[in-house]
């Protein structure tokens, strides 16, 4: 069939009332989860799978997806508004969305995060609908080595994320890794650093530590602020969202940077949504000619990686259809569902369930249109959430955070292991240490482990495998490349300065 007839395809089984009503479900719920501190899309999802064995597979399977990629609009507000990332891809939305709300242009930051959202969504749409069968031959090119190699660059960015040295962010990425080695050992199944403790034989959950690092601290920074009465929040009009003419500008570019890295990391099982951010905020900052404004409430700052993890969140779709491979724990939920309604993914899946393919494509289009209805009416429902009192807000952020722990495993443990991570966010923040590589590093770890164990296993140990391969190779020398650069414009300042030192010292 022509393109054109797979897209009127879909849109008759989307535009069908179940169909319609399930997604128009999906991305309601989806929005308020990634609204609110301390839950996620892995815990909902997971949650409503078992009601999906009572709905029709079309159905269930375009709710689970509004849920996944509806977070993924909501989970800016938290970060713009209160600092809390409301999914890990949304972390990287605090370093210049919070302080750009902070100096009194929530508005303008939530109405941006929306239309970039938005923008993302629907780059990443047309990426899958238009070049599936293509991309699903560029995943599949992608061996261990190639993996291994792209999660070491992936690394490598973080050390660039956020106004702290290099040495510093390069230090928390490999705590991260340190962090993400804690539980059972894949191969061997000896337990590593559990310290006698069975809790953490499935080691250290990411939502655990995220909650702790960026919620828990948020609250313990600002503790001194609870008596303080902050400067109430007007009226919020359309023109009061509508970011200036320059700004709009400014944003184009890094809105199709951040979606054509979204779009690529998405197609690649594994990275998910949370690489693609911080990858697309370092692209930012260092193409950028005023780099010193990130951190700071720059506009590129929240443009960049929220149309990162949109596109990347349709996208991760691509290798769960064509190939089977989930893009990241939520899709592979969304794969046990397939699997659980007798739909095998695979490349015979466009050609034996054609409904539910373009079903599924069209409602990522009809999902977006209602997000962005739904979003920008609520921003000024958001934006009311800074006159609510810290007294009140605080122990409020800390109840919903602790009911997320809880309700992963219903674990007090995890609440405790939260609580430590935010006394330990909180003290980085004192010394200066950045918390975004160290997510990173947590989140990449065990993929960078398997990868690399594996290419030693298949090459018998010969390291030489990873720069034998022509792409491995290739994303290795970038990642020198990318090294000796950081050196250079590390060391350039000292040689610049060292004359005129040596003269004042004479």
């Amino acid at each position: 069939m022509a393109f054109a007839e797979n897209i009127a395809l879909g849109l008759s089984v989307v535009l069908s009332l179940s169909t319609l009503g399930y997604c128009a479900l999906g991305v309601t719920v989806g929005m308020f989860i990634g609204v609110l501190p301390g839950l996620g899309p892995l815990a909902t999802v997971g949650m409503l799978l078992p009601l999906t064995f009572y709905v029709p597979q079309t159905d269930a399977i375009v709710m689970l997806a509004g849920i996944y990629y509806g977070s993924m609009y909501g989970g800016s507000t938290a970060a713009i508004l209160l600092n809390l990332p409301g999914t890990a891809g949304a972390a990287v939305t605090c370093l210049d969305g919070n302080p750009l709300a902070k100096s009194g242009r929530a508005g303008v930051a939530l109405f941006t995060a929306t239309m970039s959202s938005f923008f993302g969504g629907i780059f990443g749409l047309v990426i899958v609908a238009s070049f599936t069968p293509f991309l699903a031959r560029v995943a599949l090119s992608f061996g261990s080595p190639e993996y291994a190699a792209l999660i070491v660059l992936g690394l490598l960015a973080a050390a660039m994320v956020g106004n702290a040295s290099k040495g510093r962010s390069l230090a928390m990425a490999l705590l991260g890794l340190l962090i993400a080695m804690v539980g059972t050992d894949p191969n061997s199944g000896v337990n590593r650093m559990t310290f006698g403790m069975l809790s953490l034989a499935d080691g250290v959950n990411l939502v655990v530590v995220t909650t702790g690092l960026f919620g828990i601290a948020e609250v313990l920074a600002n503790v001194g602020r609870i008596g303080r009465r902050e400067a109430r929040v007007g009226r919020i009009r359309m023109r009061d969202m509508l970011p200036t003419a320059r700004e709009a500008r400014s944003s184009l570019g890094p809105a199709l940077r951040g979606s054509s890295i979204g779009a690529i990391l998405g197609i690649l099982p594994g990275t998910g949504a949370a690489l693609s951010t911080f990858v697309a905020y370092a692209v930012e900052k260092r193409t950028s000619p005023t780099p010193e404004r990130f951190g700071k409430g720059a506009i590129e700052g929240i443009v960049a990686p929220e149309s990162a993890n949109n596109s990347a969140a349709q996208t991760a779709f691509v290798p769960t259809l064509s190939l089977g491979i989930p893009g990241d724990a939520i899709v592979a939920i969304m794969l046990g569902a397939l699997i659980i309604h007798g739909i095998v993914p695979g490349p015979q899946l466009i050609r034996d369930h054609p409904d539910l393919f373009w079903g599924l494509i069209a409602s990522f289009l009809i999902g977006n249109i209602l997000l962005l209805f739904l979003n920008l009416p609520l921003i000024g429902v958001w934006v009311r959430i800074l006159r609510i009192p810290y007294a009140v807000l605080y122990p409020a952020i800390l109840v919903f955070i602790c009911v997320g722990v809880f309700s992963i495993r219903n674990s007090v443990f995890d609440v405790v292991v939260s609580t430590l991570f935010g006394l330990g966010g909180y003290v980085m923040r004192r010394f200066g240490f950045p918390t975004a590589p160290l997510l990173l590093g947590l989140v990449l770890g065990p993929l960078l482990e398997q990868n690399f164990r594996r290419s030693l296993m298949l090459s018998r140990g010969d390291l030489m495998t990873f720069v034998e391969r022509p792409i491995s190779g290739g994303i290795l020398a970038l990642t020198v490349a990318i090294v000796v650069l950081l050196l250079w414009a590390e060391f350039r300042p000292r040689r610049a300065r060292s004359p005129i030192e040596k003269e004042a010292k004479e």
